[in-house]
């Protein structure tokens, strides 16, 4: 296993980071009343234990959860797999959808807040959590309420660090400059998706990311399956495949579904060579991308795991990095190709600015 510094935190990471979105049966998701998250995948309790042990054994130091998975059974199976081993491992969980009938308990105010924190340190059984990540923006409460409101739970030990997750660039930038402003401590990593065939990260978030020290990690690296290259093409995704129905807040929104057939092409020629998974190819494309810390993977069966732990054997050569970038590469909106176009005298080969 390798690692990476998280940020400017100093924090040492393992390139992947298993995930709990599947832990548990089960559990209506109340953001959104007619999503469940088992359409994500169900995992029992003992497969979950099995699964967080073989990461361990792999290496692998850091977690991801939310207190929204499963209505709290992610973070508590996590918890339970990771008893006697907490002070060895890192720990990510998220707060801000709605996990009762509670009007207020949502958002990111301070009432929220502070009690979604709660709930996660019974779940998760740790006195602790080291980053606390905001699950998406709100709207309704202002930035400087919530940071003082984070800024104060670490000052009280309860959580390390923080980040965000889904923020919009100036988001994220004016979270920045409020901390900086009023001396609160800063939101250290975003987690954001982004993949092979979903590269819109790169046109602002990767650029901020990277000129202000934050740590990048990803969600859905393999577009929620479609990167394992099991969906043949022209033909429709299996009935109830997470794929099947894709909207914008399903885990894996293609955008060009074409050119990512054609990226999976060359991909699965890639993987021959190497004697690799096609998923393996896409995790290896990820690990040769600026800024990026970690990526958040997930299973509901052991051999899953294996594969994407096996991605980190080999890596990809830099005539094949060279040729997926430009297979997958889309074009840029506005206002990006002109900046790439007016300031080509002063760009040089990967640059990650536009």
């Amino acid at each position: 296993m390798k690692y990476r510094y998280l940020g400017s935190t100093g924090l040492s990471v393992s390139e992947l980071c298993f995930g709990a979105m599947t832990f548990g049966e089960k559990g209506a998701f109340l953001g959104a009343p007619d999503r469940n998250w088992a359409e994500f995948g169900v995992v029992s309790e003992n497969t979950a234990y099995d699964l967080v042990y073989k990461a361990l054994d792999a290496g692998i130091n850091f977690f991801d959860t939310a207190d929204c998975y499963k209505n709290g059974q992610g973070e508590e199976l996590l918890g339970n797999a990771l008893k006697g081993k907490r002070h060895e491992v890192i720990i990510g969980t998220k707060g801000r959808w709605q996990t009762d009938p509670n009007p207020n308990s949502l958002g990111a105010s301070r009432y929220h807040i502070i009690n979604a924190v709660e709930l996660s340190l019974k779940h998760l059984k740790t006195d602790y959590i080291d980053i606390y990540h905001l699950h998406g923006f709100d709207p309704r409460t202002s930035l400087e309420d919530t940071l003082r409101t984070l800024d104060n739970l670490i000052r009280d030990g309860k959580i390390r660090y923080i980040g965000v997750s889904n923020y919009a660039a100036w988001q994220l930038m004016k979270a920045l400059d409020i901390s900086e402003r009023l001396d609160l401590e800063k939101f250290c990593v975003y987690q954001g998706y982004y993949n092979i065939a979903a590269r819109e990260l790169e046109h602002e978030i990767i650029p901020l990311s990277v000129d202000q020290n934050v740590g990048i990690t990803v969600w859905s690296p393999l577009a929620g399956g479609f990167l394992t290259g099991k969906y043949p093409r022209n033909q429709a995704y299996p009935e109830g495949s997470r794929l099947s129905n894709i909207t914008p807040f399903e885990s894996a929104p293609i955008a060009n579904r074409e050119q990512a057939y054609q990226t999976l092409d060359v991909m699965r020629e890639i993987a021959l060579q190497h004697d690799a998974s096609i998923a393996q190819v896409a995790l290896n494309w990820l690990r040769t991308r600026p800024g990026i810390t970690s990526l958040v993977i997930g299973a509901t069966k052991m051999t899953q795991l294996e594969d994407n732990i096996a991605a980190l054997s080999w890596q990809l050569s830099l005539e094949e990095t060279d040729i997926l970038n430009k297979v997958s590469e889309r074009e840029k909106p506005y206002p990006y190709w002109h900046i790439c176009n007016v300031a080509s005298d002063r760009r040089i080969k990967g640059d990650i600015y536009p």
